[in-house]
C-alpha cells in the first residue's frame, strides 16, 4: 500500500503534474477564486475612491470569465499579458472608470466598449491594433486615450464626439496625416503624434486652441505652418527630427514658449535635428529671444 502511494506521488510529479503546479503558481490569484465556495469579489481591492482589480504580467492569452461578473469594478488592469482579444462581455462592466489593456496582442476592441459610459481613462498602447471601433465615440466621459505603439493609420470619425477628451497619444503608429476627427476635440491640452508618417500639419490645427503640449517629432514634416502660431496656449512644442527648413515670422505669438528646449522633458520649443536654412541653426544657440527677433526683422525687410 505504501509503495503504491509513493508511486502515485511520483506520477503526480510527471510532466502533466508539474504543468498543473506551475499553472497554479502562475495564476493563483484568480485560479483559487474559481474554486467552490470562493467568491471572486473577494479579490477586488477597495480603495478610498475606486474598486479595482489587477492581473498584470501573468502571461494570459484569455481573460478569466469571472471578471465580467464583477459589475462593481471601476478600475481594471490587464496590462502586459498575451491577450489576443477582449470579449463582448467587457460591456457588462458599466462602472469602469479606468481600463488598462496596454502591452498585449490586441488587434481591435469589441464594439461593446460603447457601453462603458463612465470610462475616463483608456490605455491600449503597445498592442497590434489596426483600428479602433467606431463605437468608442459613444464613451462621452473619456478624458485620456493612449493608443501609441500600434498599427493605426486612421481613426473613426465618431471619435469627434469625445468632447471631454483632454489627452490623446497616437505616437508610433502609421498615420500619414492627423485624423480629421482630432480637430473637433476642443478640450485637448495634450496631443502626441510623434513617430508617424506625417508630411504636414493641417491648417485645422488652429482649432485646438487649448493645446498646451504638441509633440510631432520624428516625422517627415516639411513646413512649420503659421496656423500653429495661433495656438497661444502652447508651453511645449516638439518638432524635432523632421524636414523643416524655415520658421514663420509669427513665432513670437507663441508667448508661452519661453526658450529653446534641448531636453525632451523640458517645456519650450524643440526644433533640433531639422535641416534649417542658415543662419537659423546658429541663432538657436543664442536662444529663443534672438531667434524671434531675427524672424521679425526678416519679415520687415
Amino acid at each position: 500500500m505504501g509503495a503504491r502511494q509513493s508511486g502515485a506521488r511520483r506520477k503526480d510529479k510527471g510532466p502533466l503534474g508539474r504543468g498543473l503546479l506551475r499553472g497554479r503558481q502562475k495564476f493563483s490569484s484568480w485560479d483559487d477564486a474559481l474554486l467552490p465556495g470562493r467568491d471572486p469579489r473577494c479579490l477586488l481591492k477597495r480603495g478610498l475612491r475606486h474598486v479595482s482589480f489587477s492581473l498584470v504580467t501573468k502571461g494570459m492569452t484569455d481573460a478569466p470569465d469571472f471578471l465580467w461578473g464583477l459589475s462593481e469594478m471601476q478600475k481594471l488592469n490587464l496590462s502586459h499579458n498575451q491577450l489576443r482579444a477582449v470579449p463582448p462581455e467587457l460591456g457588462k462592466l458599466t462602472r469602469l472608470v479606468v481600463l488598462n489593456l496596454c502591452g498585449n496582442r490586441l488587434k481591435t476592441l469589441p464594439g461593446e466598449v460603447s457601453l462603458l459610459q463612465s470610462l475616463k481613462v483608456l490605455f491600449v498602447h503597445m498592442n497590434g491594433l489596426t483600428e479602433l471601433p467606431a463605437e468608442l465615440g459613444a464613451c462621452r466621459s473619456l478624458e485620456v486615450l493612449s493608443a501609441s505603439h500600434n498599427c493605426l493609420s486612421q481613426l473613426p470619425t465618431s471619435l469627434a464626439d469625445l468632447s471631454r477628451l483632454r489627452k490623446l497619444n497616437l505616437s508610433h503608429n502609421r498615420f500619414a496625416h492627423i485624423p480629421v476627427c482630432v480637430f473637433s476635440l476642443k478640450e485637448l491640452d495634450f496631443l502626441h503624434v510623434g513617430s508617424n508618417r506625417l508630411e504636414n500639419i493641417a491648417e485645422s490645427i488652429q482649432c485646438l486652441a487649448g493645446l498646451q503640449i504638441f509633440i510631432a517629432e520624428g516625422n517627415h514634416i516639411h513646413t512649420f505652418p503659421r496656423s500653429l502660431c495661433l495656438l497661444t496656449s502652447l508651453e511645449l512644442l516638439n518638432l524635432n527630427n523632421n524636414d523643416i527648413q524655415m520658421l514663420p515670422a509669427e513665432l513670437y505669438m507663441l508667448c508661452r514658449l519661453t526658450r529653446i528646449a534641448w531636453n525632451p522633458m523640458d517645456k519650450g520649443l524643440h526644433i533640433s535635428r531639422n535641416p534649417l536654412s542658415k543662419p537659423l541653426p546658429e541663432l538657436l544657440e543664442g536662444g529663443l529671444e534672438m531667434l524671434v527677433s531675427y524672424l521679425k526683422d526678416r519679415k520687415h525687410t
